[in-house]
């Protein structure tokens, strides 16, 4: 199985480049139009929904590996760095990672942040966060 993160958000983003090298993509790795559309029906708010990946999903917990770990926490920095650019202060956009075909389970942990101390966050399978600039 493989994790997947989700965005959603209200203003429309544009897809990276298959050829970047950026730590984080935003365009589809491993889901298919109805994994993006259950996200939206089951977990999100908002009007567009993207995976946001770079061979596997955000997972920030004391039971992932260093590695992994580190990975997660410069996606989800350089996340909000490219959402700086498109949302006004106030808004707000959503992150939610699961495991590829559980889109429609119920959530097990939701966090609502305001900055990107990724230190103080654990960011799981079916953890919604929502991001307030």
């Amino acid at each position: 199985m493989s994790l997947a993160s989700y965005i959603g958000c209200n203003v429309e983003l544009p897809l990276s480049s298959e050829d970047s090298n950026d730590v984080l993509l935003i365009g589809n790795s491993f889901s298919e139009d109805y994994h993006r559309l259950n996200v939206k029906k089951y977990q999100f708010t908002t009007c567009f929904v993207y995976e946001v990946s770079t061979d596997w999903g955000i997972d920030i917990s004391i039971h992932t590996n260093s590695e992994v770990n580190a990975e997660s926490k410069k996606k989800i920095i350089r996340l909000c760095e490219i959402m700086d650019k498109f949302l006004k202060p106030g808004e707000y956009f959503e992150v939610y990672s699961c495991w590829l075909g559980e889109e429609t389970e119920k959530r097990e942990n939701e966090l609502k942040i305001k900055d990107t101390n990724v230190d103080q966050i654990e960011i799981t399978d079916k953890t919604y966060v929502r991001v307030v600039k």
